[in-house]
């Protein structure tokens, strides 16, 4: 007969994250992404059709207030491709941040009753993010293809084939700040309604509206330490071509994202322990 010995033991030091259970619970990954859009949008009369609506609405109002308006230059590509390209990565990136910055809060009722990798919540709200980006993504080839068609040439090439790490890149960068804002809202609420202002305000501090050469070259150096700066840019050069792929900065912002990624990563081993005491 098998015999099997299981050891119990606390868990006291800044860096408990088991790995491999965390991969021995990616069913239940899954099984919180699926709540998260049940929820999302039950008792809704459009339902799922948001999905499309959604960005579509989005990227006509930038058209309309940021192309037209105010009069912000695309490049050389079309506005609708260049906001759509755009809106797409920077959803994935909110999207990522705001679920995640509510996990010890939003869930303390659940988390109270059974144990699992509290870690498993934050990272299920990253993959929750992941359709909005694929359905963007398919509305955005098929303007391309359109745009193709009627003879306009998207200035593109093998450097497409970096798009998934830079969403690998934009996931971890949310997941990360995420989890530092979801270990601080256990003790301070107040964060909590400054997320989605402090979010929003993040958006026009990175070129998701506008491109990188509105900011004055004296102060590129430290407009490319906003992390998503450089992210954006290299991902618009390399989904439609537009503007220059920027490797220097790039390299930077991974430095960035996985220094916020450890930083969060340790408060919330470190605040996982407690916070059912102050939830």
């Amino acid at each position: 007969m098998e015999q099997f010995t299981t050891h119990i033991k606390s868990k006291n030091g800044w860096f408990d994250i088991d790995i491999k259970e965390l991969f021995r619970y990616k069913d239940l990954v899954f099984l919180f992404f699926k709540r998260n859009y049940t929820t999302r949008y039950k008792q809704t009369i459009l339902g799922p059709l948001w999905l499309v609506l959604n960005p579509l609405i989005t990227v006509l109002l930038y058209s309309f207030v940021f192309g037209n308006l105010a009069g912000l230059s695309t490049g050389d590509v079309p506005q609708i491709v260049f906001y759509l390209c755009s809106n797409a990565l920077w959803k994935f990136f909110a999207t990522s941040l705001t679920d995640t910055s509510s996990t010890f809060t939003a869930n303390a009722g659940i988390m109270g009753k059974v144990y699992f990798p509290r870690l498993v919540m934050p990272i299920s709200s990253v993959v929750t993010g992941m359709l909005d980006l694929v359905i963007q993504l398919g509305m955005l080839v098929v303007i391309m293809i359109g745009y193709e068609i009627s003879g306009f040439n998207f200035n593109l090439g093998p450097i497409i084939m970096v798009a998934p790490i830079i969403i690998l890149e934009t996931g971890l960068l949310g997941l990360g700040c995420g989890i530092i804002i979801a270990a601080l809202t256990t003790k301070y609420r107040d964060l909590v309604v400054l997320v989605s202002f402090g979010v929003q305000l993040w958006m026009y501090a990175t070129p998701v509206v506008y491109t990188v050469g509105l900011i004055p070259k004296k102060y590129i150096y430290l407009y490319m330490m906003n992390a998503m700066a450089p992210i954006m840019e290299c991902w618009r050069s390399a989904v439609i071509g537009s503007g220059n792929f920027l490797w220097g900065y790039w390299s930077i912002s991974w430095i960035i994202t996985l220094a916020v990624l450890f930083i969060g990563v340790i408060l919330f081993s470190k605040i996982e322990k407690t916070f059912m005491d102050t939830v």
